[in-house]
């Protein structure tokens, strides 16, 4: 805790460090006060309107001239559209740098301090509008831009030590650890900035390692996952530095998840070290197609704590790591992509087994999904009470296409192709009759 006259130091400190801005500030607008300073600032305004009558007039054509550029590539139209946006402040400086230029020719350079400190500013403005569009994010753009300007007034106006002494007066102290404002503000900055430059540098890692031809896609998957891991840590580290922050305290806060760990977060980090096997062991990647349990279809994304499966109707399931290491899981395509297909089917006595097998195997080889390569086989199962009984096995390599598809598709060849050479498909058929009241009750019925 402090003390009341640690307390007392640190609003005097807060104090002196707000009476010196107010007094830079104060010694600022009176300089503004003479003759020669309200000169520049009544032709600094003149400039700006003049600035945005050009803008009036010259916006609109150029608008209509890009517009008919058809041809142009993308990146050419985007920055057409920016440089249009900003036509009034690109005017304004050139017409600031245009007066300073004269002026200094015609009086002496006192008398054009205000007029090129403007135009320096203005100049700065527009470097950092259009530097601030190569960030996509919106909201962080204009973040930066503000936090930009901000900075170049305070510097060209000589405001900046005494707003920098304002802010770290503004401060909280917890034993011999010291937080203020200025500390904080600098952190963020830092922060951000090792945060654009890691998203960048992962980005380009992660773009080199999907395009690598040498690694499965498991192997992928747990590099971009390190890697988004050490990057976004060394962040977090590198900001708790910048404020100051003594990383020796965390040893307690990591003590503290460890236990944490052990008893309320076993199911968690049970799927985290499930997720780190499953892309060690290789059994599943993206893109194979599995069943477990009800749920078919093919992985779409292994992340930390699940794997993504999406089915054949559009549904998207999140099957948890655990489930996948501790249960049973088909892998239709886990040493390749072939896959049988086994369908039943029967014809009546009256046809020849031998017509039956080779017209059904005709009948499946005709379709695209059938692999040609590969045997199509047409065997007997078995003598039935009406009919012969057959198995028919075709080999397919996309599976991820669904297997109902191609059962429908090869029964639908098998019924062609037998329609087209007479053999039937019976059906069993049962006569029932009913005994009248003239007949024994226990009499059997006779067949037709």
């Amino acid at each position: 805790m402090r003390t009341k006259l640690e307390r007392d130091g640190m609003e005097q400190d807060l104090i002196d460090a707000g009476v010196g801005l107010f007094l830079d500030v104060e010694a600022f607008v009176r300089s503004l006060a003479t003759t020669w300073q309200l000169y520049q600032l009544g032709i600094m305004l003149a400039l700006y309107a003049v600035a945005q009558l050009l803008r009036a007039i010259v916006g609109p054509r150029l608008e209509d001239w890009v517009r008919d550029r058809h041809g142009w590539p993308r990146w050419r139209l985007r920055l057409a559209v920016i440089v249009i946006r900003r036509l009034r402040g690109l005017f304004f400086v050139l017409l600031m740098w245009t007066t300073v230029g004269l002026m200094a020719e015609l009086t002496a350079p006192p008398r054009t301090a205000l007029l090129e400190l403007g135009a320096a500013l203005a100049t700065a403005w527009m470097a950092v509008s259009f530097g601030a569009q190569s960030i996509r994010n919106r909201s962080l753009r204009q973040v930066v831009t503000w936090g930009a300007w901000i900075y170049i007034g305070l510097f060209y106006l000589g405001f900046l030590d005494g707003t920098a002494a304002f802010l770290d007066s503004i401060a909280v102290t917890f034993d011999d650890f010291r937080i203020s404002a200025l500390s904080l503000l600098q952190a963020a900055i830092v922060t951000a900035v090792v945060f654009l430059a890691a998203r960048l540098l992962l980005r380009i890692l992660v773009a080199r390692i999907s395009g690598s031809e040498d690694m499965s896609p498991s192997m992928q998957v747990l590099a971009t996952k390190v890697l988004q891991a050490l990057f976004f840590g060394a962040v977090i580290v590198i900001g708790l530095q910048a404020v100051g922050f003594d990383l020796t305290g965390l040893a307690v806060l990591s003590g503290a998840i460890g236990v944490g760990i052990g008893f309320g977060l076993q199911k968690v980090v049970s799927n985290l070290v499930s997720g780190v096997i499953i892309l060690l062991d290789k059994s599943v990647k993206p893109g194979d197609v599995i069943s477990l349990g009800d749920t078919f279809g093919w992985i779409n994304e292994l992340s930390a704590r699940y794997v993504s499966v999406v089915t054949r109707d559009g549904r998207e399931f999140l099957i948890p790591n655990e489930d996948l290491v501790t249960g049973q899981v088909v892998n239709w395509s886990h040493s390749d992509d072939f896959v049988r297909i086994d369908l039943t089917f029967a014809t009546s006595y009256r046809d020849d087994p031998h017509l039956v097998r080779r017209v059904a195997v005709e009948a499946a080889r005709s379709l695209p999904r059938v692999l040609a390569e590969r045997s199509v086989a047409c065997h007997i199962t078995g003598f039935n009470d009406s009919a012969i009984g057959y198995v028919l096995r075709v080999w397919i390599a996309d599976a991820q296409a669904g297997l109902a598809s191609v059962r429908g598709a090869i029964y639908l060849a098998l019924w062609d192709a037998f329609k087209a050479h007479g053999i039937t498909i019976p059906f069993p058929q049962r006569e029932v009759r009913l005994l009248g009241d003239g007949e024994a009750g226990g009499a059997a019925a006779r067949p037709s």
